[in-house]
């Protein structure tokens, strides 16, 4: 189940993915109850987001003795991957962030979140010769069908053409970051915990003209309570989040992960249900399940192949 070239068994990057997806989907929930404690934009939040996240990001790799003995990249090559990941990320967030303040919630995700994982399979298969096959093409599917289902099932939703090319552009940056991230994991000996800091350096700089003109400094009543939920926002669904994204994305199949990550959506219905009093519908059950069944299907799909691999290499006489 290890992968050859990065040390990191497959099985324990799927795990990173699936942590990485679920504590996604608290974001939103964080991001409503901010919003409703002070008048911080949606371009601020995610630079604090970002900005507070890289500390913690740093705070931890100057803790982390693997970061210390990792075999280090010329600084040229760090620079370039650093700046092209940080900026797919910045794209993401943003657009996204736009998209749903030009469309709404729901059809923002669902375009957003639904084109990811077709464009991901078609650069990776282009780019990297991966294939899903027919079950992976099947899971893909059921997992769209899944989100739609999820997102669009509890009621009407606006569809307005600015806000769905902004949601693509956001799923461009997106496919990017993932694609580039399992390109150069083939690589070997990539430092994935110097790859995310560098990644938030380059996003928390480019985001911060954006967030100067829209406000930097929120006006608030209850300011504990808006540094606790800062925090919390820069700590699980930020530092963690992404740090395992980053690391599990080198290792596993780029398709796969886009997949894996869609359980950001089904994290945030559970916890709408379970935590703010909303009403579990059927839509929320049946786009739930059908999800959470694409999901287990390319993950064990993944480690079976990742355990043939390595018996093939094995057999193979030195």
């Amino acid at each position: 189940m290890s992968n050859a070239v990065s040390g990191l068994p497959v099985g324990r990057g799927l795990l990173y993915l699936i942590v990485a997806g679920a504590a996604w989907g608290t974001a939103g929930a964080a991001a409503s109850l901010v919003y409703r404690t002070s008048d911080m934009g949606p371009v601020a939040l995610s630079f604090w987001r970002c900005a507070a996240g890289l500390v913690l990001l740093l705070a931890a790799r100057l803790l982390s003795r693997s970061a210390r003995t990792a075999e280090p990249e010329p600084p040229g090559r760090r620079v370039l991957r650093a700046g092209a990941t940080g900026i797919g990320l910045a794209v993401f967030q943003t657009a996204y962030f736009a998209a749903v303040s030009a469309t709404g919630l729901a059809v923002a995700t669902v375009v957003t979140l639904g084109a990811g994982p077709v464009l991901i399979a078609l650069g990776a298969r282009l780019t990297m010769g991966e294939r899903l096959g027919r079950g992976g093409l099947a899971a893909v599917a059921g997992a769209l069908a899944g989100l739609a289902v999820l997102v669009l099932g509890g009621g009407k939703a606006t569809v307005d053409p600015w806000g769905v090319l902004l949601a693509l552009l956001s799923a461009a940056g997106y496919s990017a970051m993932t694609l580039l991230t399992r390109w150069w994991g083939r690589d070997g000996g990539t430092d994935s915990s110097g790859r995310t800091v560098g990644a938030f350096a380059v996003t928390s700089l480019v985001l911060l003209p954006f967030a100067a003109v829209e406000g930097l400094v929120p006006h608030t009543g209850a300011p504990g309570t808006l540094l606790f939920l800062l925090a919390y926002v820069a700590t699980v669904p930020t530092a963690l989040a992404y740090g395992l994204y980053f690391a599990g994305a080198a290792v596993v199949r780029s398709a796969t992960v886009s997949v894996i990550m869609l359980l950001e959506p089904v994290s945030a219905a559970v916890l709408a249900v379970a935590l703010l009093g909303e009403r579990l519908t059927a839509a929320t059950l049946v786009g739930t399940l059908l999800m959470l069944g694409s999901v287990a299907g390319l993950a064990v799909g993944e480690v079976r192949e990742a355990r043939t691999r390595g018996a093939q290499r094995a057999a193979v006489p030195v």
